[in-house]
């Protein structure tokens, strides 16, 4: 067994004291320390391949540096987390925003009656990221938890806790306002489950408003609602293709539902976008993958995920500012599956 570098170690070698060791290794500002000091105890650890040892960090702190992210596996895609793109591109701007305060982050796909203040209690979390919850009753456990909280896509009216959303209303109306301005009036909603405080229903408002602004009726035969999911976008292109009165145009709340919708329609010999236009949600990398290229509501979400990093971080350095919720605005990318008719 490979014996472990310590600090007195770095002290021995360095030719200093275990004290001036702790200062440079944990960059105390409160502590005047020679350059040269400094030096000779950067090149100790350096020589003898000094790691941190976190787990008594945490235990003289009492902070961990560990942040939860948290993504409810609410629909019942199982691997919904790893097959949607979103999830990826938010974690890692999360952890790189994270990582420049030292922080490293812990992933959760939380289920069922799985309780976050238990799950943040278990992990010694120091604070959470959560996307997507959509039950005010989950919001209640979290908040017990009694550690700072950020609640990305929730649309609740509770207090208390950091959220950070986008203008998702905006961007279901944008979407159906297109395909209007390009000549379409049956127009189509494929969303993942519409749920009161979560996206799908607020881009949906947003397309019912646009819709209702056009003296369109709602046609509930004309609302797909299932799991976010490639798979179900391919079902669904297939039901659309072999609807008798089919739509011209289909609002996907979500990139990877469009690109399944559009492989659907395909194996039902149904071109995009000369038989049927489609809009994506998100215009990230899967947007430019599809063909031809996806129309797509573009959020930035990179941006969305430096902001909860910086709203929890500045709570874990307990900066006295109040809780705040930031929405990031939207818009229209226009590419090739929109035609005009």
């Amino acid at each position: 067994m490979v014996k472990r570098v310590s600090v007195k170690d770095i002290a021995r070698e360095a030719g200093v004291s275990i004290a001036t060791v702790s200062y440079v290794i944990n960059k105390r500002t409160d502590q005047v320390i020679a350059p040269q000091t400094v030096k000779r105890v950067e090149e100790a650890v350096a020589r003898l391949g000094y790691v941190p040892n976190l787990g008594a960090r945490a235990l003289a702190s009492r902070k961990t540096k560990l942040i939860g992210l948290m993504i409810p596996q609410t629909e019942k895609e199982q691997r919904l987390m790893f097959s949607n793109s979103f999830y990826g591109e938010f974690l890692s701007g999360l952890e790189y925003e994270a990582s420049k305060k030292d922080y490293s982050i812990l992933i959760s796909g939380s289920r069922g009656q799985q309780s976050y203040s238990k799950v943040a209690k278990t992990r010694s979390l120091d604070g959470i990221v959560v996307v997507g919850v959509d039950s005010p009753g989950d919001v209640e456990d979290l908040k017990k938890a009694d550690i700072p909280v950020v609640l990305v896509d929730y649309w609740g009216p509770e207090t208390g806790v950091n959220k950070v959303n986008i203008e998702d209303k905006r961007g279901g109306y944008l979407a159906a306002r297109h395909f209007l301005d390009m000549g379409h009036r049956k127009i189509a909603l494929a969303t993942g489950y519409l749920k009161a405080q979560g996206v799908n229903a607020q881009r949906h408002d947003g397309y019912r408003q646009a819709l209702q602004e056009a003296g369109i009726e709602d046609d509930p035969g004309m609302i797909f609602s299932g799991t976010v999911s490639y798979e179900y976008g391919l079902e669904l292109g297939g039901i659309i293709a072999s609807m008798e009165d089919r739509p011209t145009a289909v609002f996907c709340t979500a990139d990877i539902l469009a690109l399944g919708l559009i492989k659907g329609l395909a194996k039902a010999s149904l071109r995009v976008p000369e038989d049927v236009s489609v809009i994506g949600f998100d215009d990230g990398f899967l947007a430019l993958a599809a063909s031809p290229e996806l129309t797509s509501i573009r959020q930035d979400v990179a941006k969305k995920a430096e902001v909860s990093a910086q709203l929890l971080i500045d709570a874990l350095d307990d900066k006295g500012i109040a809780q705040r919720s930031v929405v990031l605005q939207v818009s229209l990318v226009e590419r090739g599956t929109v035609k005009r008719i």
